[in-house]
């Protein structure tokens, strides 16, 4: 019976043709930016390979750190304190010794910038396990972090996200990106 009665209320209703799909993101992936963007990952890595190998400062477990740069905006990074941004990627580094994190981070940034993803979450884990009671790996991504070009900011992330055994990481836009921004809002 309620078939009937939802078949006779539809009755006039012409069907439309939908044969597209909009993504959330509008990135052009051609092969050509792919390759382009492909050739300054690996630039990008050959830099950031020259990453420190001390921690100038010794963080504790439970220590909370933030650092932007200037320029960044106090209200988003505000945004990426409260873990308001959508999390693009992500990056486990549990287990992992100071010489293979140096390297695994600096390979997971180049490459997040070729796909243009703006915000990732980092994580280091605690530490502090050894009798010093210091975070050895997350002494030393503190530093990275502040290190790397394509690092806008970055701050401890909230508890259900890793607490203060993980980093939100902000990341700066491609020149695409901005002239996309640009023209979506008509600056250019």
């Amino acid at each position: 019976m309620k078939d009937e009665e939802f078949l006779s209320a539809m009755g006039d209703v012409t069907r439309i043709k939908q044969d597209t799909v909009k993504l959330a993101k509008n990135v052009d992936l051609n092969e050509e930016s792919i390759q382009r963007r492909k050739l300054q990952a690996e630039q990008d890595t050959i830099e950031e390979n020259s990453l420190s190998s001390t921690a100038l400062t010794w963080l504790k477990p439970h220590d909370i750190v933030g650092y932007k740069k200037p320029g960044v905006q106090e209200g988003v990074f505000k945004k990426l304190r409260l873990g308001k941004y959508a999390i693009d990627g992500r990056l486990d580094l549990h287990n992992f010794t100071v010489d293979e994190a140096r390297q695994e981070i600096s390979q997971f940034i180049a490459e997040s910038l070729v796909y243009e993803l703006r915000c990732v979450l980092v994580l280091p884990g605690k530490g502090g396990r050894d009798e010093s009671g210091i975070s050895v790996l997350k002494s030393h991504v503190a530093v990275w972090l502040e290190e790397l070009d394509a690092v806008l900011a970055y701050h401890s992330a909230q508890n259900f996200h890793g607490g203060a055994g993980a980093f939100y990481v902000l990341l700066r836009k491609s020149d695409e990106a901005k002239q996309r921004n640009r023209e979506l809002h008509g600056l250019s």
